[in-house]
């Protein structure tokens, strides 16, 4: 964009213009009446030949400008986001914490309505801005952009006294939300019991246990599919969510008669909270598509990710909803022909929290220096991530089945001081050495797969300052195209740090 205004500048109608304004105030120049002792040395071609040299020179210097303004996110961002009115989103690709709310973060200032559409308060995104670490669990990330509006969809489960927490620490940040944030009145909710259950399911498992953050997701998602479910709509109406509620209730301890839940007292808190919550519910569906009818960029922020879909993934070690590319339509209301952009964010080595198959996973020293160096532990629960190599054919399978535009490659800088770098490119089976295509479904398999590994050498350079692409030592480069090659989807975005502004653009 600035390039474009100087090569404007350079046409002979406007060379006066020009020269005077970027401090050549002696030459003057134009087509039709040479005027003045200046316009006497304008005349002269030697003279016009060094004012057109200046603003070539001009001209790369701005270039140079502009790109490292796009890898700060300050001009391609925007520029790539105002040419659809369409809907772009940004998904998880392994088994999440990939740094997904970075991006949405990054790209947030330039879309008019950022959404949530599946998961609850099971999900933990993490923005550092100005060294202040805000964490996010239902708010949707875009939330820090003031002339942003945030949806919470039909698909996302909420447990309201987080809600309101993550609010209140909003406010006491100084980031006003009034008026800016709206939730599905189709949303189901998250009531305390739900944890109760969520927890009493995880100890009952024993050694088999499933690794849940205990948020009560699963359990609301229940409640949900056996249709008796209460939904953020229902408050609007006391009485009836009062008999909803009672009837729930009733129905879950017939399930566990050990449970003990206080009715009258949980009815009181969400008496005390039901007009604040009125006021932010509304039916987002229609919000949604009249916004986007209107012209307006609307940025979907995935939770989860791919490997914890309850269809796709790691069954039964998943989440209980679909945080795959599909979430969108069914947890926003919208229609296939609306989306645009389909960002798959993806570390440049792996983790995983909890239970379940991890092929590439590192129980040695370089597993140790990924989860210290890349600081490992759960926003939702503070538990220490399981690390590994990046694996290309997990991120092939996730890449098919989500259908990636581009590809965000995040904590690229974790890899910096490793002798070699290493990426699992092919499963083969333990026992028979046969190649295995695709991902298994069957556990017992997944958990007995050998990973066949690529060397690449590493780099010791720090890359925490880089800005453009060709600012990475080579040795990151050409783990970067590797990638990339192998995974068969462009790398738009690089993570080089854990800043707000830590991210390299390429025009891929």
């Amino acid at each position: 964009m600035f390039r474009t205004a100087i090569q404007r500048l350079t046409s002979p109608s406007s060379i006066a213009a020009a020269a005077t304004a970027f401090g050549a105030a002696t030459y003057a120049y134009t087509l039709d009446n040479p005027v003045s002792a200046s316009a006497k040395a304008a005349d002269d071609s030697s003279e016009m030949d060094a004012i057109k040299a200046w603003m070539k020179e001009t001209d790369v210097k701005l270039a140079k400008l502009e790109a490292n303004a796009v890898s700060s996110g300050v001009s391609s961002f925007m520029d790539n986001s105002k040419a659809t009115n369409k809907i772009d989103i940004v998904l998880g690709a392994q088994w999440g914490d990939e740094g997904k709310g970075k991006l949405v973060d990054m790209l947030g200032m330039h879309y008019d309505v950022c959404a949530r559409v599946a998961g609850g308060s099971n999900a933990g995104h993490t923005i550092v801005v100005d060294n202040v670490k805000y964490k996010f669990h239902l708010v949707p990330s875009g939330i820090l952009h003031p002339a942003t509006k945030c949806v919470i969809g039909n698909g996302v489960v909420v447990h309201m006294p987080q809600f309101l927490k993550e609010l209140r620490g909003l406010k006491e940040a100084g980031v006003d939300t009034t008026g800016r944030i709206f939730i599905s009145d189709r949303a189901h909710l998250v009531f305390d019991f739900h944890q109760a259950v969520d927890g009493a399911q995880e100890s009952k498992l024993g050694r088999n246990k499933i690794g849940t953050t205990k948020k009560g997701i699963g359990p609301a998602y229940a409640s949900k599919i056996s249709r008796n479910g209460i939904r953020v709509g229902d408050l609007q109406d006391w009485e009836y969510f009062e008999e909803r509620f009672r009837a729930l209730v009733s129905s879950t301890m017939s399930q566990y008669p050990s449970l003990n839940v206080d009715v009258e007292e949980e009815l009181k808190v969400y008496k005390e909270i039901a007009s604040e919550i009125k006021a932010m519910t509304i039916d987002t569906i229609e919000y949604v598509n009249l916004q986007h009818k209107n012209g307006a960029r609307i940025l979907v922020e995935g939770a989860n990710a791919t490997m914890l879909d309850i269809d796709f993934g790691t069954y039964p070690y998943v989440t209980s909803s679909n945080p795959s590319v599909g979430s969108v339509l069914t947890g926003l209301g919208v229609s296939p022909n609306k989306l645009a952009g389909i960002y798959g964010t993806v570390k440049a080595y792996c983790t995983r929290v909890g239970e379940g198959p991890f092929p590439t996973e590192q129980l040695n020293d370089h597993g140790e220096h990924l989860g210290t160096v890349g600081a490992e532990f759960g926003t939702t629960t503070g538990r220490a991530r399981r690390c590994g190599w990046l694996d290309i054919p997990q991120m092939q399978y996730s890449a098919k089945i989500n259908g990636y535009t581009a590809l965000n490659l995040t904590k690229l800088d974790v890899l910096t001081g490793l002798k070699s770098v290493f990426i699992g490119t092919k499963y083969v089976d333990a026992d028979t050495g046969k190649p295995i295509h695709g991902m298994p479904a069957s556990l017992r398999q997944l958990y007995k797969v050998k990973v066949i590994y690529e060397e690449l050498p590493g780099w010791t350079e720090d890359i925490s300052k880089c800005t453009a692409f060709e600012d990475l030592p080579p040795n990151a480069q050409a783990y970067v195209h590797r990638v990339e090659e192998l995974i068969g989807v462009p790398i738009r975005w690089i993570g080089v740090g854990p800043g707000r502004r830590d991210i390299i653009y390429r025009d891929v």
